[in-house]
């Protein structure tokens, strides 16, 4: 058995030879030394040449980078990942900005639409109904007894795609699909069933959230990620209570954009009071960001949460969500419902509402059009523009229609990258509203501080975290978010501004409160370097 040093000095046993190699945890691959590879029987499984981290992770994005296909990129990542894990995370940190959009929106969406094509090893585990009522079972299977965050999904609402059953992880709960196309794939690896609901579907989830904390215990992080809007509220009303829950579709979601809006404060010249916002798409994003602006609203001025929300409007499929509609509205969309005539199609709401902000969340492409764009430009000076479905192809609008539509004078985000635009000798640089600025350090926040439950004002601690490392620099190029290059800093950032909130709110159990928590944010960090064996 090899003994590997590991962080804190802590000391771990692994496999020697063959299977050392062939784990991706602690393979260093040609990066053995020759002690190492004397100790641990790796003499002839190898090359004889010895080379540093910096030289493999050099060879490794040069290969990446002579695939042309996005898809083909991933999987060569993936394949990465499980060879070698720390190589893996090297990569990624050293060129995050270039391989992000590969490994993350918007080429996670064709990998998840084809994952039963290009399934190779499950790398999480898969809860379906044939586990009912032996989950707690399943996650002993995992090798990992300390686990700390746990993203659970099932399936129904991946990106804007829609229901891609058991096509997702770590955990995925598999309750079927009613994706025809899915049930009808040979190469489909989930149930072949139509999608369980009501007391069956509560049953498992209840069952899952129940082992989770009772072999977990009570300060395992449970991230809902891509549940349909019906089940996504649900969950997190009934588990907020009693788990550490957080949906990044409506918090994390939310989080971002407002950190977004606070720093298009600056750019715009008005406070968060003085906008009037609206939404096109009354799901779960929509009206998770708009509540957290209501919050905000109401933190700033003082005034009533109800009376802030009334300065946000929603466009649903039906169109503007008023009072006279309250009767058919899901609850969610309730609190949005205020007084007006009903309109119907967003061009017309524009035009009756006279918004300054308008925040795309609706899953359907190209719906911010030439006539859209062009009448926020004629209503405001610097219209505030966020496209923020995913992938690419669900984007109300691309940055160049954005910025070209409304003669360059948009303050523009969006959900998935697009390239700068040049528009009159000049080059505009589109902000990426991505929920990767704000679940790791938000994450890393609640565990550094044992949080227990998760706040609202944390949600608010993480946005103006976020929004307070967009420099002047930044807004001279028009960015709405720092460059995602800075991610670990902005994640150390957001993590201590999360976990002083904790603190003060007292949620936090890990006691004594470091004295600086952005240092200690930084040294709870993921280290690609490799290990030394003895």
């Amino acid at each position: 058995m090899a003994q590997v040093v590991c962080s804190h000095m802590k000391i771990m046993n692994v496999n020697d030879g063959y299977s050392l190699l062939r784990d991706p945890h602690y393979n260093k691959g040609l990066a053995f030394t020759e002690r190492e590879r004397d100790a641990h029987y790796l003499r002839g499984l190898l090359p004889p040449t010895v080379i540093s981290q910096d030289i493999q992770a050099k060879k490794m994005i040069h290969n990446i980078r002579q695939y042309q296909v996005p898809l083909q990129k991933y999987m060569a990542m993936m394949d990465l990942q499980e060879m070698n894990e720390k190589l893996f995370y090297r990569l990624l940190i050293d060129n995050v900005e270039e391989l992000l959009p590969v490994v993350y929106t918007p080429t996670v969406g064709e990998a998840c639409q084809k994952y039963g094509s290009i399934f190779r090893r499950p790398q999480g585990l898969f809860i379906s109904l044939k586990e009912k009522g032996k989950v707690l079972e399943v996650l002993k299977n995992w090798p990992e007894r300390h686990i700390q965050v746990i993203v659970v999904t099932d399936g129904e609402r991946i990106l804007g795609l829609g229901d891609l059953g058991c096509q997702c992880l770590p955990i995925t709960i598999d309750v079927g699909t009613n994706n025809e196309a899915l049930l009808n794939d040979e190469f489909y690896i989930g149930l072949r069933q139509r999608r369980a609901t009501g007391q069956e579907y509560a049953e498992l989830m209840h069952e899952f959230m129940t082992a989770v904390k009772q072999f977990y215990g009570e300060r395992v992080l449970i991230q809902f990620e891509d549940f349909a809007n019906h089940n996504a509220f649900d969950l997190l009303a009934k588990y907020g209570s009693t788990h550490l829950v957080f949906n990044d579709d409506i918090q994390g979601t939310a989080s971002v954009v407002l950190a977004g809006l606070l720093a298009a404060q600056k750019l715009a010249g008005k406070t968060l009071a003085d906008q009037t916002f609206l939404f096109l798409g009354a799901g779960e994003a929509g009206t998770g960001i708009a509540e957290l602006i209501a919050l905000e609203i109401s933190k700033q001025t003082n005034i009533p949460l109800e009376e802030a929300r009334k300065k946000i409007w929603l466009v649903d499929s039906k169109g503007l969500i008023v009072k006279s509609r309250m009767e058919s509205l899901q609850h969610f969309k309730k609190p949005w419902a205020h007084e007006h005539e009903p309109i119907k199609g967003l061009l017309n709401a524009i035009n009756s509402l006279k918004p300054t902000v308008l925040i795309g969340s609706s899953g359907v492409g190209r719906t911010f059009t030439k006539e859209v764009v062009e009448a926020m430009a004629t209503y405001n000076e610097r219209p505030v523009i966020l496209a923020l479905s995913n992938p690419t192809s669900q984007s109300e609008c691309t940055a160049e229609e954005a910025y070209t539509w409304s003669q360059g004078r948009a303050i523009f985000a969006s959900g998935s990258p697009f390239p700068p635009v040049e528009f009159e000798g000049k080059t505009f640089t589109p902000g990426q509203a991505n929920n990767a600025y704000i679940f790791p350090g938000f994450g890393l926040g609640l565990i550094m501080s044992g949080a227990i439950r998760v706040h609202d004002d944390m949600l608010l601690a993480a946005s103006e975290a976020l929004a307070s490392q967009v420099t002047e620099e930044h807004f001279a190029k028009g960015l709405l978010y720092p460059p995602f290059m800075n991610i670990r800093k902005i994640s150390a950032h957001i993590a201590a501004n999360v976990a002083t909130k904790a603190y003060e709110l007292g949620l936090a159990t890990r006691l004594p409160q470091p004295a600086n928590l952005v240092k200690y944010a930084e040294s709870c960090m993921y280290s690609p370097a490799y290990r030394s064996y003895r």
